[in-house]
């Protein structure tokens, strides 16, 4: 059996339902949170049978960042590496939120809506409590590491299918 290794710059293919496919690319690795992998997902959607060009594909607008683990993703056949291209934009200034406000005890309520966030940037030594999330914060994303059926699911529809507290 091949040991499937990842490494930054590594750019996968997701195949969508409709003969279409989507592009993510892995820019970082983030000691805060595991020491996971920070992907950046691509908006455009391309026709399956289309030739890539991993420069159009990498400079192309990003829809969203997470946390997983993009091996799993590989084993998993979820996704598939196509190639590596050194550019992996700025991470300086990409934000992530979480709260401890998920999940519930037995017999407990969910919380739906938390006032107890923090955010950081990747890397950051020190996370930042913000209570209410406000301004910029609110464009944070969730910073959890993301199981990879949950990536294909956000790359497909544009959202999460998990259950996480809200801002407002």
């Amino acid at each position: 059996m091949i040991r499937k290794n990842t490494k930054i710059g590594d750019v996968f293919i997701v195949k969508l339902d409709n003969d279409e496919k989507k592009y993510f690319q892995l820019i970082a690795f983030d000691l805060t949170q595991l020491n996971s992998d920070v992907i950046r997902s691509f908006k455009k959607l391309y026709p399956l049978e289309a030739d890539i060009d991993l420069l159009e594909i990498v400079n192309g607008e990003v829809e969203f960042y997470a946390h997983c683990v993009t091996k799993f993703g590989l084993k998993m056949n979820l996704w598939e590496k196509v190639g590596n291209i050194r550019e992996v934009g700025d991470i300086s200034n990409i934000l992530f939120r979480d709260t401890n406000d998920y999940g519930a005890k037995v017999g407990a309520e969910k919380i739906k809506v938390s006032e107890n966030w923090y955010v950081w940037h990747i890397n950051d030594e020190d996370f930042t409590r913000v209570g209410r999330l406000e301004g910029e914060n609110r464009k944070a994303e969730i910073g959890v590491v993301v199981n990879p059926y949950d990536i294909v699911e956000r790359i497909k529809t544009g959202k999460y299918d998990f259950v996480y507290p809200d801002f407002e």
